[in-house]
């Protein structure tokens, strides 16, 4: 990912249009990679008011192909004969060393590939996806726990602070 110089020295605007949480919450992130999307142009009027989930979509690989499955799009009101359906296949930009790499990892027992968001890049729209690993449900918690002892350090912290 491009850093905050970069970004500053090459006015590069990034705008999150949709976040996965319950990735982050159900699986590890061993690694992430940036994509671009196969995308219709009344999806992308679509992706600009914001009505994309990313929630049950995951990532599969077809030949030496990307493809992202079940991520909801929805239909622009303003399309007519140029909608397509909202849970459509969209395939996924990426280098072909790159999906071999995910795919050779993919093979091991356990790892999936999903995203974890989507956002602008310019005017490019982007998909940010990860090679994850399943969490039991101790994990689940241990991270909840974790995240509610952070909380609270930053509430005290604050209190203290005042």
């Amino acid at each position: 990912m491009v850093d905050k110089i970069q970004r500053r020295k090459y006015n590069i605007s990034m705008k999150t249009i949709a976040l996965n949480k319950k990735a982050t919450h159900d699986y590890f992130v061993v690694e992430t990679l940036e994509c671009g999307i196969n995308l219709i142009g009344c999806e992308v009027k679509s992706l600009r008011d914001g009505e994309v989930n990313l929630t049950d979509s995951y990532c599969e690989i077809v030949g030496d192909q990307l493809i992202l499955r079940e991520c909801y799009i929805k239909n622009y009101d303003k399309g007519s004969f140029s909608n397509v359906a909202s849970r459509r296949n969209r395939r996924l930009l990426a280098h072909k060393s790159e999906t071999m790499r995910l795919l050779g990892k993919v093979k091991e027992k356990g790892y999936s590939i999903v995203p974890l968001k989507m956002y602008f890049k310019d005017s490019l729209v982007k998909v940010e996806i990860a090679l994850v690993k399943g969490k039991k449900l101790y994990d689940k918690r241990d991270s909840i726990a974790q995240k509610d002892m952070d909380r609270d350090q930053a509430r005290a912290i604050r209190e203290w602070s005042k």
